[in-house]
């Protein structure tokens, strides 16, 4: 009796930690980087291709674009926002995979936050992501969610080759590779 009684306790005991630790946002976040897998790359049938490139940015760290303007450019559409779990979790990935790539691809950070919190966000985390304010509306194939983080991979000819909802391993050699052929085609 006094053994069951211990391992129920213990049993318990590691219930409630592990709820602790995914409330507590840090370690969430953690969880959530650890667990992140490479997206899933549409192919064949699959492919959506993008309805429109019309719509207008107001950059926050970065000049306004026309989205028009980055039609034949391979582009990483990015929806997130400082307030998100999922979303926080997947920047440290961006931020490597921008690093890399942001000479060759373009990379488009929307969120609805205004540049003080975005900005106070950065500073602590130290993330240099060039981030927009929609001030029109998206194309249709990027309104199909509200839920974010959602991120979009579009090659040259206007395809969306990944469309993921949720934190993803973004900094993978599965993306990595997938982006190295699309700069070169």
């Amino acid at each position: 009796m006094n053994k069951l009684f211990t391992k129920k306790s213990l049993s318990n005991f590691l219930f409630i930690v592990v709820i602790g630790l995914m409330l507590y946002p840090p370690s969430r976040e953690w969880i959530m980087r650890q667990t992140a897998f490479s997206p899933s790359v549409k192919n064949g049938d699959n492919i959506e291709v993008l309805d429109t490139y019309t719509w207008k940015l107001k950059g926050l760290n970065s000049t306004d674009i026309n989205f028009n303007d980055l039609e034949g450019k391979v582009v990483f559409v990015n929806f997130w926002a400082t307030w998100c779990p999922p979303c926080r979790a997947e920047l440290p990935m961006i931020q490597k995979l921008y690093n890399d790539y942001k000479d060759n691809v373009a990379f488009v950070f929307v969120t609805s936050e205004n540049w003080e919190i975005v900005d106070k966000f950065f500073k602590d985390k130290g993330y240099e992501l060039p981030v927009y304010n929609s001030t029109s509306t998206p194309p249709n194939s990027f309104t199909k969610t509200n839920s974010i983080p959602v991120t979009y991979l579009i090659d040259k000819s206007g395809n969306i080759l990944i469309s993921k909802t949720g934190a993803a391993d973004w900094n993978s050699k599965k993306v990595r590779s997938l982006l190295d052929d699309l700069i070169i085609k």
